[in-house]
């Protein structure tokens, strides 16, 4: 294998969210690591090129403004083509790590090299407010029709009940390690989602080779409320469209018709009725728009 110029590549894509980017990059700035690594800020579509702001106040990061919004894995994908590092650490810009991020990261390193299958690392995730709150410390697998799962210790104080590392079966979007090695054996991440499902169907692929695991000795906090927001329309198209275009993706036969026919007659009827209801008319046009555009891009799929 070619020796890389750097051991991590730091990757985040930053969507109007100057205020976090930069809190993201001070963080990683004060951090004395031991390992060279570089750190890529993919400006995804900003109303003004955030970029070239945070590049003027963090001169060590690369990475580049894209006049258009790509999705979630279109900017990770730029980020990905730039780096030149032997891992790659996907992190949202609303994260922070540790204090001690660069003993956690070695140890992680280690974990890769006592465990040559592994395909991607997540870390446990907390939340900022409250800072003791987990959001993420592994996961279960999807039911095969209903694509419904268990996030373990969704918000559960950390009393330490999940400092175990184990394997699982998705690694969470919001902080992955993953070897350079995998992705160039698997592939970039699939930029038909737009926006959400892409890190599923991509540790799908990931799966098929390789194991991932939630390595519970090494942090990141999670900027994201704890609390549930209300869902927009645009949110409500996303997650309707992608997750008929998972179900097809990632099943087949019997599976897949059985899969497709609960999310269409049970799933979103029952979400259309609950709207219709409470007159929240733009998210019942958001299913019916989503479903056409998903069966649409069964065909190039």
């Amino acid at each position: 294998m070619t020796t890389q110029p750097y051991k991590i590549s730091f990757i985040t894509v930053n969507y109007n969210g100057l205020v976090d980017t930069r809190a993201f990059l001070a963080r990683i700035g004060s951090i004395p690591f031991s390992f060279p690594f570089e750190v890529i800020v993919i400006d995804n579509g900003s109303v003004q090129d955030e970029y070239a702001l945070l590049k003027a106040e963090f001169p060590f990061i690369t990475g580049c403004y894209s006049a258009a919004n790509l999705g979630f894995a279109g900017g990770n994908n730029i980020g990905i083509r730039m780096s030149q590092g032997e891992f790659l650490y996907f992190l949202n810009n609303d994260t922070l790590l540790p204090e001690a991020a660069d003993e956690q990261l070695l140890a992680m390193l280690a974990f890769f090299e006592q465990h040559p299958l592994a395909g991607g690392i997540t870390p446990k995730i907390r939340y900022m407010d409250p800072p003791n709150m987990i959001q993420f410390a592994g996961c279960t697998p999807l039911t095969p029709i209903t694509l419904r799962n268990k996030q373990i210790g969704y918000q559960e104080i950390d009393h330490g009940q999940y400092d175990q590392n184990r394997e699982i079966p998705y690694l969470h979007g919001a902080a992955m390690l993953i070897p350079r090695q995998v992705i160039d054996n698997i592939g970039l991440m699939p930029e038909a989602f737009f926006l959400y499902y892409e890190e599923l169907d991509w540790c799908c692929q990931i799966s098929k080779r390789y194991s991932l695991y939630y390595f519970a000795g090494a942090l990141v906090f999670h900027k994201e409320s704890a609390s549930t927001g209300i869902d927009s329309p645009f949110k409500t198209y996303y997650l309707t469209r992608n997750r008929l275009l998972f179900a097809y993706r990632n099943s087949s036969g019997i599976v897949r018709i059985l899969s497709l026919l609960y999310l269409l007659c049970v799933a979103n009827t029952s979400k259309m009725c609950s709207f219709i209801l409470n007159g929240k008319w733009k998210h019942v046009f958001s299913i019916w728009s989503a479903t056409r555009s998903a069966f649409k891009l069964f065909k190039s799929t």
